[in-house]
């Protein structure tokens, strides 16, 4: 088994509805997210996948969540823009975008601080 990971960030705000404490009001992160995938095998030339198509994918995906206010934003108009729920949002985007392909998502985890970090993998 193989795993390839590869990291972007993108700097957002956002509030968690219902919580106490200081997230309540209006922050901002610099969210690092990293995705990993898993291969079987290699392919003909020695890759499990490209680091260059998975950042672009990634890439792409984060662009739309990158300065903006996170709450106005679909799905977190609905749910808490919490790191878990950017978290399975940004797996299940990614998850579609890899069908078909031979490689799965394993994990993604963002990171809103250098010190604290959720992890999704259904």
């Amino acid at each position: 088994m193989y795993e390839v990971s590869v990291r972007e960030h993108f700097d957002a705000a956002h509030y968690l509805r219902g919580y106490q404490g200081k997230c309540e009001g209006i922050h901002g992160h610099r969210f690092l997210v990293v995705a990993i995938v898993r291969a079987h095998e290699v392919d003909d030339i020695g890759l499990a996948y490209d680091f260059v198509a998975l950042r672009r994918h990634l890439k792409e995906i984060l662009a739309r969540l990158d300065h903006v206010y996170l709450n106005d934003l679909p799905p977190f108009d609905r749910v808490n823009p919490s790191s878990e729920n950017i978290a399975s949002t940004i797996y299940e985007e990614l998850s579609a975008r890899l069908s078909t392909t031979r490689v799965t998502l394993s994990k993604v985890e963002v990171w809103e601080s250098p010190e604290s970090c959720v992890a999704y993998m259904p």
